[in-house]
C-alpha cells in the first residue's frame, strides 16, 4: 500500500489475515462493507488513512491465505470445516456462558444483560443461516441436484444470505459496543474472562467467514444462477 492508491478493506485481509484484528479494533468493516477502499473507510470513519496505512503495513503476514485462490468447490469445503464446524460447536456454548455470566455478575455488571441477549440473537441469527448454506447453496457450488426451480431461487438465496450477513455483523458490531471492545473488568471472574475473549475471537471468525463468502463464494453462486 501506498499514500495515493489504497486497495479495498477485502482485498487488504485476503492479502493479510493479521490485518483483521487492526481493522476491527478501528471500527473497519472489512467482512459486509469490504468492497470498499481503506481510503473511503477511513473517510467515514473520521480516520488518517495515511497513518492507517502505515500501521498495517508494520504487521508481519501471518494467518492462512490459502482460500483466497481457492476454486468455489474447495472454498465451499474450507467454510464448512474451518467456519461452520467452529460455529456449530461454539455458538450452544457461549450462549450458555453468557447466561452464567449475567447470572453471576449481573447485578454490578448490568451491561451484561445486553451481552447475553446479543449472544442469543447471534445464535439465533446464525444457526439457520449455516443449515441453508449447507443445504442449498453449497450443493449447487459442487453441481449437487436440487429442487426445479428451488423455491426460493438460488439468485434469491444468494440475496437473502448478503443479507443476513449485514445483520450479523449488525449484531456483533453492537457486541463489541456493549463489551466496550471485550475490555474485563477488573473484578471480573475467569468465566468473566473467558466469556470475553472467546466472543472476541467469534467476532473474528465471523468477520473473516463473512468476507470469504461476500467476496468469493457469492460471486460465484452469482455466476452459476446468471
Amino acid at each position: 500500500m501506498n499514500g495515493t492508491s489504497y486497495p479495498t478493506l477485502g482485498e487488504i485481509v485476503a492479502a493479510n489475515p493479521a490485518a483483521a484484528r487492526t481493522l476491527d479494533r478501528l471500527g473497519l468493516d472489512y467482512c459486509c462493507h469490504g468492497q470498499r477502499s481503506l481510503a473511503e473507510a477511513c473517510a467515514a470513519a473520521g480516520l488518517d488513512p495515511m497513518a492507517v496505512t502505515a500501521e498495517l503495513d508494520s504487521l508481519p503476514v501471518e494467518g492462512d491465505r490459502s482460500w483466497n485462490g481457492m476454486e468455489p468447490a474447495a472454498l465451499v469445503d474450507h467454510i464448512v470445516t474451518t467456519h461452520h464446524r467452529y460455529l456449530e460447536a461454539e455458538l450452544p456454548l457461549l450462549d450458555a456462558l453468557a447466561a452464567k455470566v449475567f447470572t453471576v455478575h449481573g447485578e454490578r455488571h448490568p451491561e451484561l444483560n445486553e451481552v447475553r441477549a446479543l449472544v442469543e440473537a447471534i445464535r439465533k441469527a446464525l444457526e439457520p443461516h449455516l443449515r441453508v448454506e449447507e443445504a442449498l447453496l453449497f450443493p449447487a457450488i459442487h453441481g449437487r441436484s436440487l429442487p426445479h426451480p428451488p423455491s426460493p431461487t438460488l439468485a434469491e438465496l444468494v440475496q437473502t444470505m448478503e443479507t443476513e450477513h449485514d445483520h450479523a455483523g449488525d449484531l456483533l458490531a453492537a457486541l463489541r459496543r456493549a463489551t466496550s471492545a471485550y475490555e474485563v473488568p477488573p473484578d471480573a471472574c475467569a468465566s468473566y474472562r473467558s466469556l470475553f475473549e472467546r466472543l472476541e475471537a467469534l467476532e473474528l471468525d465471523t468477520h473473516l467467514h463473512v468476507l470469504k463468502e461476500n467476496h468469493a463464494l457469492l460471486p460465484a453462486l452469482r455466476r452459476i444462477t446468471g
